[in-house]
């Protein structure tokens, strides 16, 4: 068996990829923070040098803190870690990081072989076929899934996109993105989103901002460095194309749109038609109350706002007020 030796230690053995960073919150589907990343197959690993790659097949899966990918396969990329400043740059079997740890490359740096050890640092994880991306709160669904450590993105192709929440569901029909960062969540393709209060929002591309992780009711404050996945509550969504709210008394529709899911006020602009029951009213643009059903329909220049209103429809006189 070959030992690799990498920074931050990457230790390499026949079954699993261990990966050991500095300890930091992790947050939803997040793997860029936490605690060693351990990678592990039931089927074989290749290590491409050239590429410098390293795949697991056959039930592949790595883990992250709270954070855990399921696979049919994995592969790692991998590329030469940056200096410490101050430490040497000279390539040498061992040599003093600059946290004053030593870093042992058993390859024999000596033969020419410093790209299969060395300080090397994992970058990049691909997951192919069946694809599974879940915490204690959390889950992704997907063939295909890229994660970009560095950028603490996840971007997932294939059929039936799919990613819950204990709030929501997020649904697309071509790509699906996770931004850990930014707390932003993007679909692309005939995206939906449905609350578990009823509210459900649709367009060709939908963009799902996070408020940060939050605690339950009571819960006190949390420790920042726990290591573990919370889930976030939707602040508000962006909505281009096709957009359609709607929820159990309203629906409104428009060419472009955001809702803002705590007041339930909804801006959309464009082609747009609010309906409650029988009644439906069209305008260019409207900020719509969802809770309420009070409209504030805008006509295009010279065009007139148009409505039709059913007499003595019941609970007419609160859902589907409009105001011009």
């Amino acid at each position: 068996m070959r030992r690799l030796s990498f920074v931050p230690a990457l230790a390499f053995c026949t079954t699993a990829l261990c990966l050991s960073p500095s300890v930091a919150r992790g947050q939803g589907l997040d793997m860029s923070h936490g605690e060693q990343v351990h990678i592990s197959s039931a089927g074989p690993q290749t290590y491409d040098q050239n590429a410098r790659t390293i795949t697991f097949a056959d039930r592949a899966r790595a883990v992250r803190g709270n954070v855990t990918i399921d696979a049919d396969q994995l592969i790692g990329f991998l590329r030469k870690k940056a200096p410490a400043p101050g430490a040497s740059t000279g390539e040498t079997g061992t040599g003093e990081t600059g946290s004053g740890k030593t870093d042992t490359d058993t390859t024999g740096a000596a033969n020419g072989d410093s790209s299969m050890g060395g300080s090397m640092e994992l970058y990049r994880m691909e997951a192919i076929g069946h694809v599974h991306i879940y915490t204690d709160t959390d889950q992704a669904w997907g063939d295909k899934a890229l994660y970009d450590i560095d950028q603490s993105t996840l971007v997932m192709t294939g059929k039936h996109l799919r990613l819950t929440t204990p709030q929501d569901v997020m649904t697309a029909r071509d790509v699906m993105e996770y931004h850990a960062q930014t707390h932003m969540s993007v679909g692309r393709g005939d995206a939906t989103v449905t609350t578990n209060d009823g509210k459900r929002i649709k367009a060709d591309v939908l963009v799902a901002i996070s408020k940060p992780d939050s605690a339950p009711a009571g819960a006190g404050k949390t420790d920042t460095n726990d290591g573990n996945a919370r889930s976030s509550k939707l602040d508000r969504a962006y909505a281009w194309g096709h957009v359609l709210l709607r929820t159990p008394n309203e629906t409104a529709t428009g060419d472009r749109g955001v809702y803002v899911f705590d007041t339930q006020m909804a801006r959309l602009i464009g082609h747009v038609h609010v309906t409650s029951g029988q009644n439906q009213n069209n305008g260019a643009s409207a900020i719509v109350n969802m809770k309420t059903g009070i409209a504030i329909m805008n006509p295009a220049p010279g065009q007139r706002i148009e409505g039709l209103v059913i007499p003595n429809e019941a609970g007419s006189s609160k859902p589907g007020a409009v105001k011009r």
